[in-house]
C-alpha cells in the first residue's frame, strides 16, 4: 500500500466506521501517548529497563504500536490537508542537501 493509499483507506474507514475525526488537538495528544506506548516497549526491549511480570514486548505488540502511531499522524495528515507522499518527498530532497557531508564526517559514526 502507497502512503497515497493508507491517507485514503484510513479517511474511508473514519466516514464510515469511524464516524468522524476526533480534532486535531485531541489526535495530537493520543499521538502522544501512542508514541509513548511504543516509547514504552522499544525501552524495555533494546534498553535497560525490563518488563514487568505479564507485559508483553512481542514482535507483534512493537508493530501494532508503530502502526497505532503512523495511522494518528495519519489521521493528522487527513484533517490539516498534508499530502504525506508529498512532505516525504521534499524531506528526502531537504535532508539531502543539508546532510550530503554531515553524517559522513561525524566521527561518532565512524565503524
Amino acid at each position: 500500500m502507497t502512503i497515497e493509499e493508507a491517507q485514503k483507506k484510513v479517511d474511508q474507514w473514519i466516514e464510515t466506521i469511524g464516524v468522524r475525526y476526533f480534532s486535531e488537538l485531541t489526535n495530537t495528544a493520543v499521538l502522544m501517548e501512542e508514541v509513548g506506548e511504543l516509547a514504552r516497549i522499544m525501552a524495555r526491549r533494546y534498553g535497560e529497563q525490563s518488563f514487568k511480570d505479564g507485559e508483553e514486548g512481542s514482535d507483534e505488540r512493537l508493530a501494532d504500536e508503530m502502526a497505532d502511531v503512523l495511522w494518528v499522524l495519519i489521521c493528522l495528515a487527513n484533517q490539516t490537508g498534508v499530502d504525506l507522499t508529498e512532505a516525504l518527498s521534499k524531506n528526502f530532497q531537504k535532508k539531502s542537501i543539508r546532510d550530503a557531508m554531515r553524517h559522513k564526517s561525524n566521527a561518532k559514526l565512524k565503524p
